[in-house]
């Protein structure tokens, strides 16, 4: 029997997206071969056409009017859609955090069985959040499972730990189906190296140039690592860090801003090392850690309790550091760099994203949590 899963987000693509938005794609795409059928409910500036097909599914949109404190907000077309769309659906699917998806699930008392994908804890906007509070916790009590991305989350989280009882609270890592094979012609590869003057090896920070991402960690370790450091990406960041390395006359890191698809295969493919230095819990996961592990290769973070040191097993996969710490940053990556160790751990890091953050293991694992849910409601 088919299940039909309605996925609930503000954004999908092609509106300026970040990772959760991705996260949705990757469910939707890996629970195909397991008989289950998505749409993906959404807001849209310019909601037109309202419906878009996608291989991962249909994606309808309405018109988001309003969007303060990065939170879309709809109408009461978006109101009646959703209704329709629960109608349609055997189960639904939120993404957190999106306050007006708790109020379209509350104002239309949803009977289905409904999950929520806990991605992170609100970190900046803590006065709105205290006032958001008791809408999330009647949000989160009437779900019927709360998903973290990674047991040390599920851990540390004052809310998950607080709010959701233990039988209610599961644990699914994020996941991204396998593209590391992907066809490009040796011309093709040649050109990009020689593109970004890449003829030796390198460390590559792959992402948006947010705060949190603790650029400004590796920016400094630079001049200190023996290779490269190449950061591709661009963000409100970016020229605070480009002032940076001018201010430490650093000469070997290379910012080479926004890349295509096949720019990111070609860097992964030969990076020696890949960075993430995020330094705070706003970096909830870590998707570019299980894309970095999909090319085996190993990986340098730091430990923030969150995400990055469970894709990122320390002296197994990588090496994690304490946050902020440029000294213990290079030195990790130059241990990576100069050590045969790296070879293993590179494939210890593609061992570990076969078994838990593959395409097959994502699909698995929410097809049997979509499917126990509806088997436990009926």
């Amino acid at each position: 029997m088919k299940v039909k899963v309605l996925h609930v987000f503000k954004t999908y693509f092609p509106d300026p997206v970040g990772g959760i938005q991705e996260v949705i794609k990757q469910i939707a795409l890996s629970t195909n071969t397991h008989n289950i059928e998505s749409k993906i409910f959404a807001l849209s500036p310019a909601p037109e056409p309202k419906t878009l097909i996608y291989k991962e599914g249909q994606v309808i949109r309405e018109k988001s009017w309003l969007c303060p404190a990065s939170c879309d907000l709809g109408g009461l077309s978006s109101l009646k859609k959703f209704k329709e769309l629960v109608e349609w659906c055997d189960l639904v699917h939120y993404q957190f955090p999106w306050p007006f998806a708790d109020i379209l699930h509350l104002i239309s008392d949803v009977k289905k069985p409904s999950v929520m994908s806990y991605q992170s804890d609100i970190v900046r906007q803590r006065f709105l959040g205290k006032l958001y509070n008791p809408l999330l916790r009647q949000m989160l009590s009437s779900m019927d499972a709360v998903i973290a991305s990674s047991p040390v989350y599920a851990k540390t989280s004052k809310i998950l730990t607080k709010y959701v009882p233990p039988e209610k609270l599961k644990v699914i890592p994020n996941g991204i189906i396998d593209y590391k094979d992907k066809h490009i012609s040796n011309e093709s590869e040649n050109a990009i190296l020689k593109k970004f003057n890449i003829n030796n090896k390198y460390v590559l920070s792959i992402g948006a140039l947010r705060y949190y991402k603790g650029l400004h960690t590796l920016v400094d370790a630079s001049s200190e690592i023996d290779a490269k450091v190449i950061i591709a990406g661009s963000g409100p960041q970016e020229k605070y860090l480009k002032k940076q390395a001018e201010h430490i006359k650093t000469t070997n890191i290379n910012f080479i801003g926004h890349i295509t698809d096949e720019e990111k295969i070609v860097l992964l493919r030969n990076c020696s090392v890949y960075a993430l230095p995020s330094h705070v819990r706003s970096e909830a996961f870590g998707m570019v850690l299980v894309e970095a592990s999909m090319f085996g290769k190993p990986m340098v973070c730091c430990e923030i309790n969150s995400g990055p040191s469970y894709i990122n097993i320390n002296k197994e996969t990588g090496l994690t550091v304490p946050p902020e710490n440029p000294k213990e940053f290079s030195k990790a990556v130059n241990a990576l760099l100069n050590k045969d160790i790296s070879i293993d751990y590179g494939k210890a890091a593609r061992n570990r994203y076969e078994k838990h953050f593959s395409g097959e293991a994502l699909g698995r694992a929410y097809s049997n949590l979509y499917k126990e849910l509806l088997d436990t409601n009926t």
